[in-house]
């Protein structure tokens, strides 16, 4: 594991409301994601796992404690540099895709390059390679409706990575998915982690999903009640996750 650090939580706290009528949804969470790290997050419905992923993507802001992204407190900063660094720092997953129907597909994996000024030769370059490596070079002329689940979702994987971000957040990345192209999807993402492209933090309600990252971060009641780290075993790391999800109390369903 390399010792660089990329996001640092420090007492994260969140809570909705005011008052008396507060909900408080994460209590004072800590942890750290090192460069080349997968994260898998786990737990059942309320736990706040879909809150600390939208804290730590800058999508919500926490209540109390902070958030380093590089070693850069992102509590504190303007909308303006927030902006920046999202463009340049931060790469989303989400569960429903978010390709823009009017372009192709390889325009949608290009879309931030281009919002940066880059030249365009550069830009297609850049989707074409990362296009190559999940499987949707024949793709790239179609439109997302032309397109099946698991394509969609690879391409929105690729336009995530295309700006070789410090982190990618992935939120429920396979819950739309039949299980092969969940699979497909899965199997890419580990390939790119497992060659130094990609920070991966995940949330998932899914153990067979989990069992892709290399750490799992079990939530529950806003803390953070254990971390199951793979062996050599994928197998064996997924039996073990159903253990910890069966001791308390079945599925973890999404929020």
């Amino acid at each position: 594991m390399s010792d660089e650090k990329i996001v640092e939580m420090k007492h994260l706290v969140k809570n909705y409301g005011a008052g008396d009528f507060q909900t408080k949804v994460l209590k004072g969470i800590d942890m750290t994601i090192y460069r080349n790290d997968f994260i898998a997050v786990m737990g059942p419905s309320g736990s706040g796992k879909t809150t600390l992923l939208n804290i730590l993507s800058t999508i919500d802001k926490p209540t109390l404690g902070s958030v380093l992204l590089g070693g850069r407190e992102l509590t504190g900063i303007s909308n303006k540099e927030l902006s920046v660094l999202r463009r340049d720092k931060i790469g989303l997953v989400f569960q429903d895709y978010n390709l823009l129907d009017t372009m192709s597909l390889m325009d949608n994996i290009a879309l931030p390059l281009s919002l940066n000024g880059s030249p365009a030769a550069e830009c297609r370059a850049k989707a074409e390679r990362l296009a190559a490596m999940f499987g949707l070079s024949g793709h790239l002329n179609k439109y997302p409706y032309q397109l099946s689940g698991g394509q969609k979702q690879r391409g929105a994987t690729c336009r995530a990575l295309i700006t070789k971000p410090e982190i990618i957040f992935a939120d429920e990345p396979t819950g739309a998915l039949d299980s092969k192209s969940g699979k497909d999807l899965l199997d890419c993402l580990k390939r790119v982690n497992d060659s130094g492209q990609a920070t991966v933090f995940m949330v998932t309600h899914d153990p067979f999903c989990a069992s892709y990252a290399k750490d799992v971060y079990i939530l529950s009641d806003g803390a953070i009640k254990c971390r199951i780290s793979r062996g050599e075993s994928r197998k064996e790391f997924y039996d073990r996750i159903i253990d910890v999800q069966t001791s308390m109390g079945g599925d973890f369903s999404c929020e």
